[in-house]
């Protein structure tokens, strides 16, 4: 007697094409689901195992020899050897300067969160340890997700996107507006910090009281003490 296979009780079974099909794994969104679902998990998981940490944000294009580059390189050396862990994006710049003093403040670790670019990203040396990711908003997460301070130095359109990002969290109450906020380099983040005065809180756009948020400042040691003062969180 002819036998009949049962119908499969998998939901995603008939959305899946057998092997021999000419499959496109990369265009695929069910992959691409679980791909965004990994990093998370991933990232998530690696995050976990850190203490004390300080997120830094910088440009990628800011060389050694940049004051900027030295101030990043002060600070986070500084907070390492009060134990702080330091995390950057893991790529040049602003970012390898904040691990590269990490590394010589020794007490703390040195951690780089790092993104696939076709140009310009790649990992610094400087790192004890490190993830990659994909995605900028899975990444974007991570570097966000239980910093219990951020460090935002001079940068391009990526600092920028990340800082009103952390700003609009705290902003809304998706992090506690006991996390500090330092605009490292008034002469970048003051004429920012004045158009948001003058044209976001004067037409409404937003509270008066919004730019309290973060705090800018020239001195690694006013940094250093409001770091200090700070409380470690947890995942938000």
């Amino acid at each position: 007697m002819p036998t009949h296979k049962k119908p499969s009780t998998d939901p995603f079974a008939k959305r899946m094409p057998p092997p021999t099909s000419g499959f496109d794994f990369k265009e695929n969104p069910t992959w691409r689901i679980f791909r965004i679902m990994s990093e998370f998990v991933d990232g998530f998981q690696f995050i976990s195992e850190l203490k004390k940490e300080v997120t830094f944000f910088g440009s990628a294009r800011l060389s050694e020899g940049n004051k900027y580059y030295a101030l990043s390189r002060e600070l986070a050396r500084r907070l390492s050897e009060d134990g702080f862990t330091i995390i950057t994006g893991g790529g040049p710049g602003i970012m390898e300067a904040g691990n590269r003093g990490a590394r010589e403040g020794k007490k703390g670790e040195s951690i780089g969160l790092n993104i696939q670019l076709p140009k310009e990203q790649r990992e610094n040396p400087y790192l004890s340890r490190g993830i990659g990711f994909h995605y900028f908003f899975t990444r974007k997460v991570m570097l966000s997700a239980s910093a219990q301070a951020y460090v935002f130095f001079p940068g391009g359109f990526g600092t920028l996107d990340e800082f009103f990002e952390i700003i609009t969290l705290i902003q809304t109450k998706k992090i506690s507006g006991a996390v500090p906020v330092i605009a490292m380099g008034a002469e970048f983040w003051q004429p920012l910090d004045d158009w948001i005065h003058k044209f976001m809180c004067e037409w409404g756009m937003t509270s008066k009281t919004d730019p309290k948020i973060y705090r800018i400042t020239d001195s690694v040691d006013e940094a250093l003490k409001i770091v200090s003062q700070s409380e470690e969180r947890h995942f938000f």
